[in-house]
């Protein structure tokens, strides 16, 4: 069963809150995106199979799920944007503690079969979608990257998942974009071609440099968003400090900042650890009474820079006032 998603009208869901001031994003800070609504999933009825190509069909229930040993990820979380406006460029980021365990131990257990090519998980989520009807939300990834990569969170934060982040179960799948981290996981199927579907080869699509044909939005591009000061801002007279968040698939590297037009300047940059979270920056300046703009450019170890204004990912911009 699914219910309508109706958050109250203040809630951060409608938009993209800024990442604010902590390490670890709060639960009732985060963003929530559901295409067809929020299902009704009782924890007693639930279950995850995995089938198709492997060799020991499993069905799981939740009890069983939560006996894995546990382990906790903390990493970015993006939003692509609008699957029917995937031009619009957003900024709904957050950074998440997740705890559960790699998709890899099921896989082990199911023992794919040497045709299986591709892993495709789908939520419990149906219904009607742009111009279609009874519509699942489905994803998949190469078996080897699944393997690799994907994580199975049943907590959020150190609390159990809420109902609007995935309970009970949910794909998190780091350094990708959010639609490929499926909510409300029932059912994986190992297959030896990718599904045709909505949500895999109509939507989450685009043309990625190098390539002639669209390509499955997956790995996060290089970002940098300015925390503070926040947009609008009245600040007093005198020294600031200008701060913000950049994550990208591997370590940012640099981040400059400009300000008013000037030219670009070195911050101070933390260090990645070792999980695939985001990294603070910070830039001290005095400046003078009046209207100031700040804009902020992260370069990551693969070479990749934001862009100029225009891309999705373009160079994130804040303007103030010093009073």
């Amino acid at each position: 069963m699914t219910a309508a998603l109706v958050p109250p009208p203040d809630d951060p869901s409608h938009a993209d809150p800024a990442p604010g001031p902590d390490f670890i994003t709060p639960t009732g800070n985060l963003f929530v995106r559901a295409h067809m609504g929020v299902p009704d999933l009782p924890a007693d009825t639930w279950t995850l199979t995995i089938e198709g190509l492997v060799e020991h069909p499993l069905r799981l229930d939740l009890a069983t799920v939560l006996a894995h040993p546990a382990d906790r990820l903390t990493a970015v979380h993006e939003c692509f944007g609008s699957p029917l406006r995937p031009d619009v460029p957003t900024r709904a980021v957050a950074n998440v503690e997740w705890t559960g365990f790699p998709l890899a131990a099921l896989l082990d257990r199911a023992a794919p079969l040497p045709t299986a090519r591709h892993v495709v998980l789908e939520g419990a989520d149906t219904g009607s979608f742009a111009d279609e009807d009874a519509v699942s939300y489905v994803k998949d990834l190469p078996l080897p990257v699944a393997r690799r990569d994907v994580f199975l969170a049943h907590r959020m934060n150190g609390e159990p998942l809420p109902a609007r982040h995935g309970h009970p179960l949910r794909a998190v799948v780091p350094r990708m974009f959010g639609t490929n981290s499926v909510k409300w996981l029932t059912r994986i199927v190992l297959t030896d071609e990718r599904p045709e579907h909505m949500f895999t080869t109509r939507f989450y699509t685009r043309v990625l440099p190098g390539h002639d044909t669209p390509q499955p939005v997956r790995e996060v591009d290089v970002n940098s968003r300015l925390t503070s000061p926040e947009r609008d801002a009245k600040l007093p007279y005198g020294t600031i400090t200008v701060r913000g968040r950049a994550w990208s698939t591997t370590e940012v590297v640099r981040v400059e900042l400009s300000v008013d037009d000037g030219p670009w300047e070195p911050a101070r940059l933390d260090t990645l650890g070792a999980d695939p979270a985001w990294q603070g920056f910070s830039l001290r300046r005095w400046l003078t009474p009046g209207p100031h703009t700040v804009r902020s450019r992260a370069t990551d170890a693969a070479g990749r820079v934001q862009p100029p204004p225009g891309s999705r990912n373009s160079v994130h911009e804040v303007a103030f006032t010093v009073t």
